[in-house]
């Protein structure tokens, strides 16, 4: 493991720093890096040594998520949603959807893009994606939209519910291919960080899907979305927000070490040195929850309540500490030259990922009183 993390950190600050480079120049995540990174191994570091990955545990796994989120954010979410994807796939898939869908995607020969969000509910169980069977294939119709990868992947891992069903009881889970009758995929507008991350508007006007495709029952959507992928996955988003806080404060450090005002380095100074130190004593605070929430889940599952204090936390100091780092840089930091300026903009992504703040509380709160 050891030699696997200096590989990884290895290749975040030489080959990854060059991609970074070429997205933000380019604006598109080229084909070459997903190759890269499927040829190197790091895109099935999580995934079970039987299904061919690496059989890594998420504790050991989060260890080398951070060292990739130092990198360029896109870099970043193509490792950490190809080693979390395969768990709702294969958490209800037959071994024949196992070997069409989830060992695929596993050796990274098909991209799998998770799709539940739409434009007109939130991301549970009032989904208005619908579906109606007829004999042995489903139309479905409705609308997605900021569905990572939704228009380069081969599926979407797609929730929706059967028509006239209200509920968590009467949703699905179905593998859509993004292409074909009824199905319209539109690339949507840049954002703000995260830059060259394909994200989808998808619309669906009985788009014919084979019965075939669906995972698990019907009835079973809602739990193949959330069972076994949203608290790691939450668990890992925090872990992505304390290695791109090491980056800000890394490069904080150095530019507090080498800028100079009135003769004294700026580090001297004790305003900023208190910052630093309230940085890094924040990020390590951050990790320590992540790590913990990792290893209540390998032990017991769950940790349904500690995953969502895992990411609640790790956002917000993410926030922090990027604005910190942003400030020790002065007003040079402010321009895209800055290497801070970038991260600054890509800190913002983490903080709707998997989530917002509110609906953290709102599951905390939840597990509070249920317990």
């Amino acid at each position: 493991m050891t030699a696997l993390r200096e590989e990884v950190l290895n290749y975040v600050r030489d080959e990854g720093e060059r991609w970074a480079e070429l997205i933000e120049r380019e604006r598109r995540v080229p084909d070459e890096l997903w190759a890269q990174l499927r040829d190197r191994g790091y895109l099935r570091l999580a995934a079970p040594r039987e299904f061919g990955g690496q059989g890594i545990p998420l504790t050991r796994y989060l260890e080398l998520l951070e060292l990739f989120s130092r990198s360029h954010a896109s870099l970043r979410m193509i490792v950490h949603v190809c080693n979390g994807i395969w768990r709702p796939l294969d958490s209800h898939a037959t071994q024949e959807q196992r070997e069409r869908f989830v060992l695929p995607q596993i050796a990274g020969e098909i991209k799998v893009a998770f799709t539940l969000t739409e434009p007109t509910a939130g991301t549970g169980a009032d989904l208005r994606a619908s579906v109606v069977r007829e004999g042995e294939i489903y139309y479905l119709s409705g609308e997605k939209h900021l569905i990572t990868f939704g228009t380069i992947a081969d599926y979407l891992l797609c929730f929706a519910r059967v028509a006239g069903t209200r509920g968590a009881a009467g949703t699905v889970a179905l593998m859509v291919p993004p292409r074909g009758d009824g199905v319209q995929a539109n690339v949507m507008p840049e954002t703000m960080g995260v830059r060259g991350t394909d994200h989808a508007h998808l619309v669906f006007d009985r788009a014919p899907v084979p019965v075939v495709n669906r995972l698990g029952q019907e009835g079973e959507g809602l739990s193949i979305a959330l069972s076994g992928f949203l608290a790691p996955s939450r668990i890992s988003v925090a872990m992505t927000c304390v290695g791109l806080a090491a980056r800000a404060l890394e490069l904080a450090l150095a530019y507090a070490q080498q800028r100079e005002t009135f003769g004294r380095k700026i580090a001297q100074r004790q305003a900023i040195a208190f910052r630093l130190a309230e940085m890094a004593t924040e990020i390590e605070a951050a990790r320590s929850l992540a790590l913990h929430a990792a290893a209540m889940w390998e032990r017991e599952g769950g940790a349904i309540a500690e995953s969502s204090m895992a990411k609640l936390f790790a956002t917000e100091m993410l926030q922090r500490v990027t604005d910190s780092a942003l400030q020790v840089h002065g007003g040079v930091g402010y321009w895209s030259s800055s290497p801070i300026e970038r991260v600054y903009r890509d800190a913002r992504a983490q903080r709707f990922e998997e989530g917002t703040a509110e609906i953290q509380k709102t599951t905390i709160a939840r597990e509070l009183l249920r317990r």
